[in-house]
């Protein structure tokens, strides 16, 4: 049985916001801010007491969303998650137990990995779109690179590390189909309420090119 695709969210802009939400009542604007900007695919991490409570929030509220569970963990989180709102999931990494529990989900996942050994073992769990994470730190685009061609199936989102400095590099690469980053939702912006900032930062994001194909 193949697994949900998560191609057709990920077709939908080249640039995944990583929100971190300290405080339930930024949720909402937060997230239209985002919308506005051009970048629907929201991944709201569970890293904090109320996040599972803004993706309810926001996938209630927020016309456009397309709201993500990041850093999945345990199999609890994959539950509790879909039942927020959560349209798929991300997860940092993947121990092989693990690896079941996501390929059973009923939404996308985006499994991570950071390792040629960890994209052969979600590869035979049917996955062919992976989380690589932490990007910059395990190898950034010299590892993309280079398991293009020995691993010519797969796709990948790398996360960790990536800004306006490195963010077209990435997307220049054929098997990255979209990246995740923090930069286009600044803390000190969140904590402030500006907003227009955040979505002046996803406007110009939902502009860049990307050379994957879908």
């Amino acid at each position: 049985m193949s697994l949900p695709s998560p191609f057709p969210l990920l077709a939908r802009a080249p640039v995944i916001p990583v929100v971190v939400i300290e405080r339930l009542e930024d949720a909402v604007p937060l997230a239209r801010a985002l919308v506005q900007g051009g970048l629907p695919l929201i991944e709201v991490t569970l890293r904090t007491p109320v996040a599972l409570e803004a993706i309810r929030a926001i996938a209630s509220e927020v016309e456009g969303a397309v709201l993500g569970a990041g850093t999945v963990t345990e199999p609890a989180h994959v539950e509790a998650s879909i039942e927020a709102g959560a349209a798929y999931l991300v997860s940092p990494g993947t121990t092989p137990a693990f690896a079941a529990a996501l390929a059973a989900a009923p939404v996308p996942v985006l499994p991570g990995c950071a390792s040629v050994s960890e994209a052969m073992a979600l590869m035979a769990h049917g996955f062919e779109v992976m989380k690589f994470f932490p990007a910059e730190a395990a190898g950034g685009v010299p590892f993309l690179k280079s398991i293009a061609g020995p691993l010519p199936g797969l796709r990948f989102c790398p996360t960790g590390g990536i800004g306006p400095g490195n963010v077209e590099t990435y997307l220049a690469l054929p098997n990255v189909v979209a990246v995740g980053g923090s930069w286009v939702v600044p803390a000190d912006a969140i904590r402030a309420g500006d907003f227009a900032r955040v979505r002046d930062l996803a406007l110009a994001a939902s502009r860049l090119k990307r050379a994957a194909k879908f």
